[in-house]
């Protein structure tokens, strides 16, 4: 592990959050909706910080700002979906982080008893098997249930700061290897 420069170490703690935002900005995440039910009503939020957590078993981990309503409402459904946004839902990933568009009314699809939103690129629901504080967040592993994969759509990224997407035309793994050294 390198030292910190001189500059960085005597810098104020925003200016240190700032910079690991930067950081941590520069790791391109897919954009992914969240979702779960309390009643009969159907909760949403983006969130990039998703990951898998096993092959055997499958868990997957979201990672929620105990501040934000999504985390008391993990917490009481004890459930939750991840739906995984094309380039084309961009709109959706703008209204569950908190700016809501006028008129739009996201559809789902009820697998099990988790909401996951129609036409994603993919999705998966999990049942909360464990609760992880992880500083101001909370990760939540979750056992698999469902999954689901949908063909012949771009993923939307995030990088930056900023919306982004990949061609996915053809494998990198078909072309020759950029010589480095």
């Amino acid at each position: 592990m390198s030292a910190a420069p001189a500059a960085a170490v005597s810098s104020s703690h925003a200016d240190r959050q700032l910079l690991f935002r930067q950081v941590m900005g520069r790791f391109a995440t897919g954009v992914t909706v969240v979702t779960t039910c309390v009643g009969e009503e159907t909760f949403g939020m983006t969130a990039n910080a998703f990951m898998a957590g096993s092959l055997e078993p499958m868990l997957c981990v979201v990672s929620i700002n105990r501040a934000a309503q999504m985390h008391g409402r993990l917490l009481q459904a004890g459930h939750y979906g991840v739906s995984f946004l094309t380039q084309l839902q961009q709109h959706f990933a703008a209204h569950f982080a908190g700016r809501r568009l006028h008129g739009l009314t996201p559809e789902f699809e009820v697998r099990g008893r988790t909401p996951v939103l129609k036409r994603s690129l993919a999705a998966a629901t999990a049942d909360v098997v464990e609760t992880v504080e992880c500083g101001d967040h909370t990760l939540f592993l979750g056992k698999i249930n469902d999954l689901i994969v949908r063909d012949a759509a771009r993923p939307l990224l995030f990088f930056g700061g900023r919306y982004a997407w990949i061609d996915v035309g053809s494998p990198i793994d078909d072309a020759e290897p950029p010589e480095f050294w």
